[in-house]
């Protein structure tokens, strides 16, 4: 009857020692959970700066391939 009584306790061990993994798992969980929703937020705002320097980059380009109305080789205005 002995060998009986301490397998109920040893899966009683068991069990709680399992319950405590889950539990600290769960826990674990929830912290990466509130890092990956953290770290999208931030990637969706970086996306948002990236879009808007590409923008300006365009802009600035169109800018620059615009004739200035010079024609030749003209020296700059101060030589």
């Amino acid at each position: 009857m002995s060998d009986v009584g301490s397998e109920g306790s040893a899966l009683d061990e068991r069990l709680i020692e399992l319950e405590t993994r889950v539990s600290y798992q769960e826990g674990t969980l929830q912290q990466l959970n509130e890092v990956v929703t953290e770290q999208d937020s931030y990637i969706q705002s970086l996306q948002v700066q990236v879009q808007s320097l590409a923008k300006k980059l365009e802009e600035m380009s169109q800018v620059i391939d615009q004739p200035t109305g010079k024609v030749g080789n003209e020296p700059p205005p101060h030589y």
